[in-house]
């Protein structure tokens, strides 16, 4: 696919997820620079970020090569969103399968694309997207450098039933599994990390959820900053694409 005037250059392929069990939708835009996961709202897909004009203000990064932006299917966030249609433990579980494909089919998919069978990757997202952006970190610091939460929700346990919170849900969400986690190599790798948690005080946002997030890295030795961005940033489109130019522009 070309690029348009406000875009950069486009590659779009279906992967058939074998974690998922279905096809994946999965996009790139740019050639050269950082790779960044950026991933989308709760029930968005991969093209979300382009709709809603992201890759507008993230074109001069990657024009000049600093960066090329990856995005999937929202599949943990659909499963999120529809929770109330399935089973208890239904979206716990989908979310541990989300995270194997990402980490298990995503992530070679975009070495390969970027020729580097090692490369670190940034990952990004806003509202449940930051969620999954900070747990991708914290599940696979070997794969992910630095995280970048926008707007984040990062304890979902309040949108679940008693019945949800179980194994799969403690291991999905480091908000309750990073307080009892070891001094492992997992736990050595990620104090080498670095996480943003960037929140506007504005409409629909909560910024405790942002420092509550800060208390449980700060409390297990983990680099990261919490940034406030005032009573004028809502939790919108409008404010992540001011927060991630940004951040990515200090990063890449």
């Amino acid at each position: 696919m070309s690029a348009t005037a406000a875009e950069p250059a486009k590659r779009a392929e279906r992967i058939r997820s074998k974690a998922c069990d279905r096809e994946v939708l999965a996009v790139r835009w740019g050639h050269f620079g950082t790779p960044v996961l950026l991933f989308p709202t709760a029930g968005g897909d991969a093209e979300e970020c382009e709709r809603f004009k992201m890759l507008v203000v993230l074109r001069p990064l990657v024009e000049a090569g600093r960066i090329k932006v990856y995005s999937c299917d929202s599949v943990g966030g659909k499963a999120l969103t529809e929770r109330k249609d399935w089973p208890a433990g239904y979206f716990p579980r989908v979310q541990n399968l989300f995270d194997r494909f990402v980490a298990e089919e995503f992530v070679p998919w975009i070495r390969e694309d970027c020729r580097t069978p090692d490369i670190g990757i940034v990952a990004a997202g806003a509202s449940i997207g930051a969620f999954n952006a900070v747990a991708a970190l914290c599940r696979h610091p070997e794969v992910f450098t630095k995280a970048i939460g926008m707007s984040g929700t990062y304890d979902v346990s309040k949108w679940l039933e008693k019945e949800d919170l179980d194994r799969n849900f403690y291991f999905s969400s480091p908000m309750h599994f990073l307080p009892n986690l070891g001094e492992t190599p997992l736990l050595a790798r990620l104090r080498e990390r670095t996480v943003v948690l960037a929140t506007g005080e504005g409409d629909y946002e909560d910024p405790e959820e942002s420092r509550r997030m800060g208390r449980v890295l700060a409390s297990r030795g983990i680099p990261h900053r919490v940034d406030l961005w005032g009573r004028e940033r809502r939790h919108d489109w409008t404010t992540w694409r001011e927060m991630l130019p940004r951040y990515l522009g200090e990063m890449a």
